[in-house]
């Protein structure tokens, strides 16, 4: 097989690959997880199912392949907040708001998709510890962009400091938490909470 032939295979791989997920995410959105069968993906498609399963091993897989999808739009967008310009503390209340709306547009909106972060909880896939530590790694990079100018004293471990805030933060995040404590009247909004955290970082 010459390197064009090859190449060429491997973009039909990876388009036919996309289809399938995009199919599987509609299906799972409109009809839920444990609702959608592979045979429904197939014929959405209009493929045989032992076609489906030349690209995923399972049915758990393409659902896996989905949310970490999903996951690595959330930090494409994270890594420009932490690349934009402006105060570092304007940025970080902004990836606190914007995480929280993208979470409620996400799971609060869609009941659908909440039924995946479910699977994902609980089978407790690398996918989601990931995601942590990338929200860590975005964290602790505006902190340190606000010690560099001036807005935060160096805290004594800066890792420590970022994986605290979010963990402080993680009422406004966690799709279970989300619901649950929706009707809390006290309950501190994401404006509120960061600016909450923006102080904290403040002090000596």
């Amino acid at each position: 097989m010459t390197p064009s032939v090859a190449a060429e295979a491997a973009d039909d791989r990876t388009d036919t690959r996309t289809r399938i997920l995009d199919a599987a995410d509609r299906l799972f959105r409109h009809y839920g997880y444990a609702k959608t069968t592979v045979a429904d993906m197939a014929r959405e498609l209009g493929m045989s199912p032992a076609n489906v399963y030349r690209f995923f091993a399972s049915k758990l897989e393409i659902v896996e392949a989905i949310a970490a999808r999903m996951l690595d739009r959330r930090h494409v967008h994270n890594l420009s907040i932490a690349a934009s310009p402006g105060p570092a503390a304007e940025r970080l209340v902004r990836f606190v708001v914007d995480n929280h709306r993208m979470n409620l547009e996400a799971f609060a909106v869609d009941p659908k998709a909440y039924e995946i972060v479910e699977v994902a909880m609980a089978e407790q896939w690398p996918t989601i510890a990931e995601h942590l530590v990338q929200m860590t790694d975005v964290i602790a990079t505006l902190i340190r962009q606000g010690v560099e100018r001036g807005e935060f004293p160096a805290p004594r471990d800066l890792r420590r400091t970022a994986a605290m805030l979010r963990q402080a933060v993680v009422s406004l995040f966690h799709p279970t938490l989300l619901l649950q404590c929706s009707d809390d009247p006290e309950r501190a909004g994401p404006e509120e909470l960061a600016e909450f955290l923006i102080r904290a970082l403040r002090c000596p």
